[in-house]
């Protein structure tokens, strides 16, 4: 069952019950309307019979019927000296048929035992009934309104003790047709149903039509996600121009969803497509020093054997081979797990003592240059420490391969006021040399695995040393960056957090 047709219902039944309610409110108060009016006007007759029937002697009957009704309607010779029925009913309208359905009433006197004594001529042979309990509430004085079904007419029976001298005599029973009454609220309640009925069915087909455009922004999201799922298009968003209400935060809340998933779609197609170029430099790498060392070793099983002098030879290339091999597999598994920020620690780094350390690493292997690292900060970064010095490493020994001069490692921090450091502050470690430079087309390239200038082909190396010292840097939250003018040399500088140093903490007195 689709959302659409369950509001639908919903609200469909929710204004049922509302309108059936209502109606039965309705109806009920109407019943109670007609049935106190019958049963209050038949109340008022039969306490004025009641009184007629109570008169004992001529004054009292000839002063009752001058106060209450026209002379002329109360034959003296016959009424009230007798005490019986008068033969024209008390009561302005006077209808001369006998039939129970006539806008009439009925009267009948019974006794203390429930027997007719005088009966109404418009009764004829009938006999108004009266229940026990209604016996029971008249021998003690009450008066007892019930309904009943007189030869096949609906009566209302109101049935009054007389009493003289505080003991019940008889009883007055006065009738009224209720057929009138109850085609009225028959032909009422039939006018409710169908009211109802009509007034649901047609609320019914508005709220089919009212939740089909509300619900419109939600179908076209289902259309717009469908399309993508078969056409693997995520450029594509749900078009909404409504309010901005729960279906309009939906719509918004979808097409936000979609450009991530676009955003996403695209990092992880870029990644695909890198790991697929990683691979093929890979290959292209180990193959030439794996076939080197195929072909050596064909060289060394040939028949006949060749010389010692080449066999030594092989041997040299062999081992220099095996040896490429191997740094090449150790600078993959090191920007790998760079890569992915395993094994690397945060804690505070003395900078100054690091840089010189490296410093004198790095002379051992090039004794007559110049490396200048005075004038360094005495600060402290939040990083890993071997990572950084293998940071450093690489990237003073590719200022020593690609420049004949000397090499300046410098150090600075930035202001902590500065808005376009909102983190904190940072300090910068900055290498330069003084060598021929990068050109521009090579320079947005130079953070590239197996990526080689023209100039560093003919340098050792596979490519993979500023690829690995960038994974390194952003693995500790740092950046690495590159600046280089053709003829003037390059920088490159490495920014990390800056804290507190450990030997400035250690000095603090305790408190």
């Amino acid at each position: 069952m689709s959302i659409r047709l369950r509001l639908t219902l919903l609200y469909s039944v929710i204004l049922a019950l509302t309108l059936a309610s209502f109606s039965g409110m309705l109806y009920g108060w109407q019943w109670r309307s007609v049935r106190s009016r019958e049963e209050g006007l038949l109340a008022n007759a039969a306490r004025r019979m009641a009184g007629v029937r109570r008169l004992g002697d001529q004054e009292a009957g000839e002063r009752w019927p001058e106060e209450r009704w026209p002379e002329e309607r109360w034959p003296e010779e016959r009424w009230p000296e007798e005490r019986g029925l008068p033969p024209v009913l008390p009561f302005p309208e006077e209808l001369p048929n006998r039939e129970f359905g006539a806008w009439t009433m009925y009267v009948q006197i019974i006794d203390l035992e429930g027997e007719p004594v005088l009966r109404s001529e418009n009764l004829g042979e009938a006999v108004l009934p009266l229940s026990d309990a209604g016996q029971n509430a008249v021998r003690n004085g009450d008066p007892w309104v019930e309904s009943a079904v007189v030869e096949d007419e609906h009566l209302l029976i109101h049935s009054e003790p007389v009493i003289t001298e505080g003991q019940v005599i008889e009883a007055v029973q006065i009738a009224r047709s209720l057929t009138d009454q109850d085609q009225y609220l028959n032909t009422l309640g039939r006018n409710l149903l169908a009211g109802s009925g009509i007034v649901t069915v047609g609320a019914f087909g508005i709220g089919w039509l009212l939740s089909g455009l509300v619900l419109r922004p939600i179908h076209r999201i289902t259309q717009t996600a469908q399309a993508i799922g078969a056409e693997r298009d995520l450029s594509r968003r749900v078009q909404y121009t409504g309010p901005n209400d729960e279906v309009g935060q939906l719509a918004t809340t979808f097409n936000a969803m979609l450009a991530e998933l676009q955003a996403a779609y695209h990092q992880v197609e870029q990644a695909l497509q890198q790991q697929r170029q990683f691979v093929a430099d890979v290959s292209h790498e180990l193959r030439t020093p794996l076939t080197t060392l195929r072909g050596n070793l064909g060289l060394l099983r040939r028949e006949p054997s060749i010389s010692t002098e080449d066999r030594e030879d092989i041997l040299d290339d062999m081992v220099g081979e095996s040896d490429r091999l191997i740094r090449l597999v150790s600078d993959l598994l090191t920007l790998a797990r760079a890569e992915a920020r395993r094994l690397l620690q945060s804690e505070p780094i003395e900078v100054k003592p690091l840089i010189e350390d490296v410093g004198r690493q790095v002379r051992l292997l090039d004794p007559g240059r110049t490396i200048t690292c005075d004038g360094l900060l005495d600060v402290a970064v939040l990083g890993d420490q071997d990572a950084l010095k293998q940071v450093l490493l690489i990237l003073m020994d590719n200022a020593l391969k690609h420049t004949a001069g000397p090499v300046t490692v410098t150090t600075a921090t930035t202001d902590p006021k500065d808005s376009r450091n909102p983190s904190g502050p940072n300090v910068a470690i900055s290498i330069q040399d003084a060598g021929p430079g990068i050109t521009p087309e090579a320079l947005p390239r130079i953070f590239e695995r197996f990526y080689r200038g023209e100039e560093a082909r003919v340098k050792s190396g596979v490519g993979l040393g500023l690829p690995i010292a960038k994974a390194l840097v952003e693995a500790q939250n740092g950046t690495l960056t590159i600046e280089s003018q053709v003829g003037q040399g390059s920088i490159a500088t490495i920014t990390l957090p800056q804290v507190a140093t450990p030997r400035k903490q250690s000095d603090i007195a305790p408190a």
